[in-house]
């Protein structure tokens, strides 16, 4: 599949889309595949993508991102700006108004209240929030009106738009979850299955790892919107079975993040039932090493916590040898061929926050065991290498689908090659990225030495993103092991420079300090190992319209205009 023919496929599928339905619900039932299940439709309770992909369904926020990374209103009557007066002139507030006459599914009045209590909910320190990065330096908020909500920052912020914007922080009602506060946020188990929303459907069954099943949400803010009436959202199995659904089979009608080889999925699509799209932003699949110690042999409670420090990380030798012994070019050309390049960066885009950071990008096996031996890893007659009693055996978790496991079969034995033991595990995607604070295999708990997946952030500002890194935002047991800081990471220094970026509003400065904090996570320290800097690919029925791929936002973001192709 070459990128012209993905992008004449985009394409024909744009051209190929009519106007949606003059009726709300007229077009049936839409079926959707997800191959990685959400296990809660609280996406301030899961950093996962799943999560936020499903709940936009159901939960907006004030502005959202379209396909070209441009800030658009959805819960807002417009954006603020400094121009127009919803921002300060001393960058310090910004004013956001409500539509007028907003509506939950369940017919009460949206207000400024819910958005300010949807604030609340995700600052409260016991809470544990997957977002709380989006709600800094938030000194008040103030509600003058039932439609105005003044959000007061405790020094100038240049970038004001982390609140309430995007699908990482949409508004949830505080009729709903006002009881959930806190260390009782896990537990509102209705509320996060069935949050009651704004979004052009509502939830009529969750089943968590499973199957969720919407309908069309009678208060939507469009009379002729949704064209579809029931939706069926199935997740589970593997990335191939999803893309045949699409593409081979067409039992259903979309299926998401189809991560498998390139020929793999344009022999399915020569079947003729459906279309292939891709977009590029700032998806990264990566390696996060544990700062932290995973040993069974310490007590829970401690295991994967800032009380102990990894063993062998802790040797930036190790950490060095296992990058710089990975081919990424061919982890890019075997797992997504154009959809896929090799990169150094956690940040791959915009161009403005993109370094020219290329020092990870050729294999040198030979170099990774100089740096080994010379640092005292001596190997032993069964050729692993061992250093004061620690042994370099690594366990290396991820999630269940066929590109990373050939990825980590390739770098598996990569890692042999320089005298590292390496033990794989793979866990159901429904799983891993589910938060589930009672589960050993979260990607949050990181029971392991080595975890690969990947994510991005919305819109074209960094800020946020980078400052999920800081220290103390590590899942911990005081915060049901949920948190952003997924590896542990902890350094006062980038910490600072979150801090000034936070204050900057000269772009080509934030530019240049968006890129010292990527070189420190993915160069300097190299917690992070970025491998490929990933496109979305995705799939959908020849029949259904209106599906734009949004690489900036949810994938699904206007799924109020989709409809079906007559």
């Amino acid at each position: 599949m070459t990128p012209k023919a993905i992008l004449l496929g985009s394409l024909a599928a744009a051209a190929l889309a009519g106007p949606a339905s003059a009726e709300r619900g007229a077009d049936g039932h839409l079926n959707m595949i997800y191959w990685q299940a959400p296990s809660t439709l609280n996406p301030y309770l899961s950093g996962g993508t799943k999560e936020q992909e499903a709940a936009s369904l159901v939960l907006e926020s004030l502005a959202r991102y379209d396909q070209t990374g441009t800030l658009v209103a959805f819960l807002s009557d417009g954006i603020p700006t400094v121009e127009n007066g919803g921002v300060s002139a001393d960058l310090t507030s910004i004013t956001w108004k409500l539509k007028d006459g907003l509506k939950w599914s369940d017919g009460t009045p949206v207000t400024s209240a819910d958005v300010k209590f949807t604030a609340d909910y995700c600052m409260d320190p016991a809470g544990g929030c997957a977002s709380l990065q989006r709600f800094e330096n938030i000194a008040s908020i103030e509600t003058p009106d039932a439609l105005t909500v003044v959000v007061n920052y405790d020094s100038p912020k240049p970038n004001p738009y982390g609140p309430f914007v995007g699908s990482e922080a949409p508004i949830i009602q505080m009729a709903q979850f006002k009881e959930c506060l806190g260390a009782a946020a896990p537990s509102c188990t209705d509320a996060n299955f069935a949050p009651i929303g704004t979004g052009p459907f509502k939830v009529d069954e969750f089943r968590p790892n499973d199957v969720i099943s919407f309908s069309a949400n009678g208060e939507y803010r469009d009379p002729a919107k949704p064209a579809f009436a029931t939706v069926t959202f199935k997740g589970g199995g593997d990335a191939q079975s999803a893309a045949r659904a699409v593409l081979e089979t067409g039992d259903f009608d979309y299926a998401w993040n189809l991560q498998l080889a390139p020929d793999v999925l344009e022999a399915m699509k020569g079947k003729g039932n459906g279309q292939i799209v891709a977009a590029f932003s700032n998806s990264v699949e990566r390696l996060e090493l544990n700062m932290t110690n995973p040993s069974h042999d310490l007590a829970e409670g401690e295991r994967s916590t800032a009380k102990h420090a990894h063993p062998a990380f802790s040797d930036m030798a190790v950490r060095q040898a296992l990058s710089i012994s990975i081919d990424r070019a061919l982890l890019a050309e075997i797992g997504y061929g154009p959809a896929g390049r090799a990169t150094c960066n956690i940040v791959p885009a915009p161009a403005l926050f993109a370094s020219d950071n290329t020092a990870c990008m050729t294999q040198d096996i030979a170099g990774a065991n100089k740096l080994l031996d010379d640092a005292g890893w001596a190997k032993g007659s069964d050729g692993v290498r061992e250093k004061d009693g620690v042994r370099l055996s690594l366990l290396f978790a991820t999630s269940t689908n066929a590109v990373r496991q050939d990825y980590q079969a390739l770098i598996k034995s990569w890692w042999q090659e320089i005298g590292v033991e390496t033990e794989l595990r793979n866990v159901a995607g429904s799983v891993f990225f589910g938060g589930d604070p009672g589960s050993p295999d979260t990607i949050q708990k990181f029971y392991a030495d080595v975890t690969m997946y990947t994510n991005s952030f919305p819109g074209t500002d960094p800020e946020a993103y980078l400052a999920q890194r800081l220290c103390g935002r590590e899942p911990k047991p005081e915060s049901q092991w949920l948190g952003s800081n997924i590896n542990r990471f902890c350094d006062a220094e980038y910490d600072a420079l979150v801090a000034e970026l936070a204050k900057t509003g000269e772009m080509s400065k934030r530019g240049e300090i968006g890129r010292k904090l990527n070189d420190m996570l993915t160069k300097d320290s190299l917690a992070l190992m970025p491998l490929v800097d990933r496109g979305f690919v995705s799939a959908h029925a020849n029949s259904l319209g209106g599906v734009v791929l949004n690489p900036w936002d949810t994938e699904i973001w206007n799924i109020a205009d989709w409809h079906r192709i007559k």
